[in-house]
């Protein structure tokens, strides 16, 4: 039984993944598995992975029978997964070798049902753009409600803590997940080590600040069901947050 299952959905990135699998096979704690949910590419992605798959067992092709979006090839990557840390990684985003190491390490040591860490964006040629994304030392449920500090590819959850994990089939999928295991009153804690590379493309789901913002209120009203006041409380402090850190990029 691998210790960590890596999430990665994947969908038409062929000239990335490689690259993104990669970037796992160097870590320099190895007892993981990664669980890749295709969405139906169009393109050799599939091919690819199933390729590495043969040569490292650890690498796992699970194939999409539609395309259904990020958020249900996460959960069927979930459904396989085998680890008690779930771990996430977006096809064309990167880690550095001690990424799990150092964050498994950092979350034992705060018993964390969540963790995350600090991250630098790449651009699609690999060149680094802006600074070191710090994040804070911890995040509580209220806190989340108005933050952008965890990223998808620095977050990692201990499923003997946190309890029950599923994706909602949201827009943020992934904001929808943080926020429900805070919600149990477990707090989340940020390592401020640079250990992740956020990869920026045009294509990418969250590359539309309009569209992000929609379903951040979506989320507030939908499923956390905040009331008006309090959903306009926390956007506006969402949005300033998400200005200054696109801003500062």
């Amino acid at each position: 039984m691998p210790l960590v299952s890596i999430i990665t959905p994947s969908w038409n990135v062929e000239g990335l993944i490689e690259e993104t699998i990669r970037s796992v096979q160097n870590q320099t704690f190895a007892d993981w598995e990664l669980l890749i949910a295709d969405d139906c590419s169009t393109d050799r992605t599939p091919a690819i992975i199933a390729g590495i798959g043969e040569r490292d067992p650890r690498v796992k092709l699970i194939r999409m029978p539609k395309n259904g979006g990020p958020a249900l090839a996460r959960q069927a990557s979930i459904d396989a997964a085998q680890g008690r840390y779930l771990a996430f990684l977006d096809s064309d985003d990167l880690w550095l070798p001690e990424k799990l190491e150092r964050q498994l390490a950092f979350a034992k040591a705060k018993q964390a049902a969540l963790s995350y860490t600090a991250f630098r964006r790449i651009n699609e040629a690999n060149t680094v753009t802006g600074r070191l994304i710090e994040v804070p030392a911890s995040l509580t449920y209220g806190q989340l409600l108005e933050n952008t500090a965890i990223a998808t590819l620095t977050a990692m959850v201990d499923r003997e803590i946190s309890g029950p994990i599923a994706m909602k089939n949201e827009g943020y999928d992934d904001f929808c997940l943080w926020l429900s295991v805070l919600k149990r009153g477990h707090t989340a804690y940020g390592l401020n080590e640079d250990l992740a590379r956020y990869r920026v493309r045009g294509s990418s789901v969250s590359s539309r600040p309009a569209r992000s913002a929609k379903w951040v209120w979506q989320i507030y009203r939908n499923v956390e069901h905040l009331s008006l006041i309090k959903s306009a409380w926390c956007f506006a402090h969402w949005a300033t947050r998400a200005w200054l850190k696109r801003r500062a990029f």
